[in-house]
């Protein structure tokens, strides 16, 4: 392949809602490009960009797929990335790497919940962006209708730069109103395109459109305004000039029409994107931390700097094998090269370097600053590293991964299979950092959390295809608390065994209190006379710590006790150590259960945000889950309702949450506090741990 400068590549990432088309029209721009010889279909599953057995059958892309083309002498890189939320984390680690962000509609829906979320992380890395209007063969196409909600719910910058001259299924023809011509595309797969006048009946359209962009370039730069406002107008080189600045600042986002089915459309779009939108170059310099000094410095793309590049995502295909791909921030780098990982302090060497285009490859002798490329797997590198030359130690920020809104807990179906899972779920966290794993000690279980249902299930589904090992996913256990109310100023317990020879012999006489909550536990050796000589009282005091880890309700840890040792009796020769920490936890049972022992339950503050029209629904079903609204709050056109819930009513909620609102609420939780259980739901939790008992 022809090796391109870093002022001639453009990194893209396809966004959206899913079923948009983002994979349909990846797959005519690979044709229209020459890199494939026919346009691949979802429903055959034969495309590039969804080549995997799992995104094949569920006909969704579950992974952000890394192509590329050659356009008039430019290299456009695309990653095709996910609609589904469940795989949010894809869309976040693509834009982060991308210098342009293409959100794509559909025609006849419009701005969906898939695509205003992910435009929220456009927002949030301040990228240039621009929009595909797809389907606009669909029968019920409403392309100027979808143009206004973008700019309502997306951006009032956004302005029109191709649209269709007839919608619905004779559409074939969209107008260039940068160019001011009609292009006409041939049957889809035959790459035949005629250039031509702009029909009559849609002239007086193209040029309304025309002046608007010429406004909205205007307005991106001071000296074309005041040129604007001299001339009523910009000249042809003052409009080209200014479209590339216009994009590059924010300040215009150009919308065009397509129809991946039908192959129209593709050409205007990449003719505009290898001459308007921005090259690494261009874009604002990288910011990275010099290692060990905390000091920010700036990185410029550019190929004579020293090399420092950043993996992205992680690849483990058993077709493709396992690859790290990346983008090169400065510099170049070339297979043998030794770079460090900054993050580890390890070396790694780069052996064979790739350009993907989904499974894919294509050898790359050398790839330069700004351009995305992927590796062999390296050995200690993982996704959000950043690899340096020894001579510029730096570290590129991490990505930031939106936080877990689901969990489950893995249950193994046959012994002996802990290592294979515990691998498998490690691989499956590097190639998507939003899918976490965790061992919870206290709880004893792997518990795995995620962005949905979808993707823990597919999880499960990968464990068994690629490790050969089967799990279930439950509900994982609640790390209740057990506490007491009132008091029990007399526990004892007198632990006597002989059974010849020497026996054993511990006496001892509890009083518990319970403790202000969040206080712990307090042990206090009242013993007077030496009643229990002292060389045992550490022993009383283990044995009440231990029977307070296992708990006594629910096998949950007690806290907040304060237990005081006042009186005991012992033998010269059958008392020991064991004796008295065998007493001492029955006693402690026995006091426990006697000064109105209670359950404490997590208490998780949860803020929903969603549009107003589901408030109601929403904070229903928040109270049905004996959630405690705390107060309400407003964000443009959605509502933030805050909520104190329990987080045994939580499992599940962001599947009932997106069911309640049409896909288009979110929420986020945190931690806040343990309080007392109601009295129904306490009785329940009991019989349910004896259940558990009697069943191991």
């Amino acid at each position: 392949m022809k090796e391109y400068g870093s002022d001639s590549i453009r990194n893209i990432a396809f966004i959206g809602h899913g079923g948009s088309g983002k994979t349909s029209l990846s797959e005519l721009i690979l044709f229209t490009g020459g890199e494939t010889n026919r346009i691949g279909k979802i429903e055959e599953g034969n495309t590039t960009s969804d080549y995997n057995a799992n995104e094949i059958e569920r006909q969704i892309s579950i992974s952000a797929t890394p192509l590329h083309i050659e356009w008039q002498n430019t290299k456009i890189n695309i990653l095709d990335t996910p609609g589904y939320s469940d795989f949010i984390g894809q869309v976040k680690s693509s834009l982060y790497v991308v210098d342009t962000a293409v959100s794509v509609l559909k025609s006849a829906e419009g701005v969906e919940v898939g695509s205003e979320s992910t435009w929220g992380f456009v927002n949030e890395y301040k990228l240039p962006a621009a929009i595909i209007i797809n389907k606009v063969d669909n029968e019920h196409s409403k392309f100027d209708e979808t143009v206004e909600q973008a700019k309502e719910k997306l951006s009032s910058d956004i302005a029109v730069v191709c649209f269709p001259a007839k919608e619905g299924p004779a559409f074939d023809t969209v107008v260039d109103v940068i160019k001011m011509k009609a292009y006409t595309y041939g049957q889809a797969g035959s790459k035949k395109i005629t250039e031509g006048e702009i029909p009559g009946d849609v002239k007086a359209k193209a040029e309304s459109l025309r002046e608007a962009l010429i406004e909205k370039v205007a307005e991106s730069d001071e000296d074309l305004l005041n040129t604007f406002f001299e001339n009523g107008t910009l000249t042809d080189e003052e409009l080209e000039k200014g479209l590339k600045l216009a994009v590059l600042k924010r300040g215009l986002i150009p919308v065009f029409a397509a129809s991946s089915l039908k192959g129209t459309g593709a050409n205007n779009f990449l003719d505009f994107a290898a001459k308007y939108f921005p090259s690494p170059v261009e874009r604002d310099v990288v910011e990275a931390t010099l290692k060990d000094k905390n000091q920010k410095v700036k990185i410029p793309a550019n190929v004579k700097g020293e090399p420092v590049m950043f993996v992205f995502k992680t690849l483990s295909e058993q077709h493709v094998g396992e690859l790290s791909v990346f983008k090169v921030y400065s510099g170049s780098v070339a297979p043998g090269l030794d770079l460090i990982n900054q993050n580890n302090g390890k070396t790694e060497r780069l052996s064979q370097l790739f350009y993907l285009n989904g499974k894919n490859r294509k050898d790359a002798s050398r790839v330069v600053a700004g351009d995305i490329a992927a590796v062999v797997k390296l050995k200690d590198t993982h996704t959000n590293n950043t690899l340096t030359s020894k001579n510029l130690a730096v570290v590129l920020a991490p990505i930031s991964f939106p936080e877990p809104i689901i969990n489950g807990a893995i249950i193994p179906k046959a012994k002996g299979d802990e290592d294979k899972i515990s691998a498998g779920l490690h691989t499956l966290h590097e190639e998507d950092p939003t899918f976490q794993v965790k061992f919870d000690p206290e709880l004893s279980q792997t518990i795995v959390t995620g962005q949905g249902e979808l993707q823990l299930s597919l999880a499960v589904k990968l464990l068994k295809e690629r490790y050969g090992v089967e799990v279930d996913l439950a509900e994982p256990r609640i790390p209740y608390r057990e506490t007491i109310k009132g008091r029990c100023d007399n526990a004892e317990y007198k632990h006597k065994k002989q059974s010849g020879g020497r026996g054993q012999y511990g006496h001892v006489v509890l009083k518990l209190e319970p403790q202000e909550r969040g206080t712990g536990f307090e042990f206090v050796n009242a013993i007077v006379g030496g009643v229990v000589p002292g060389r045992f009282i550490p022993a009383v005091e283990k044995g009440v710590v231990e029977t307070m880890t296992k708990g006594i309700l629910t096998g949950s840890k007690v806290i907040d006790i304060k237990a005081t040792l006042f009186f005991g009796s012992y033998h010269d020769v059958d008392s020991d150590e064991m004796s008295f920490k065998i007493a001492a936890s029955q006693a402690f049972k026995k006091g426990f259960m006697e000064a109105k022992p209670v359950i404490l339950e997590p208490i998780y503050e949860v803020e929903v945000t969603v549009p107003e029209e589901f408030m109601g629904d929403v904070m229903g079903n928040l109270s049905s889950r004996r959630g405690k609204i705390l107060g309400m709050d407003s964000s443009g056109s959605f509502q933030i309702i805050k909520a104190n819930v329990p987080l045994s009513e939580l499992y599940r909620y962001s599947t009932q949450l997106r069911s309640l609102t049409q896909g288009r609420g979110q929420f986020k939780m945190k931690f806040t506090h343990y309080e007392e259980v109601p009295k129904e739901v306490e009785g329940k939790i009991i019989e349910e741990y004896k259940k558990s008992k009697e069943e191991e």
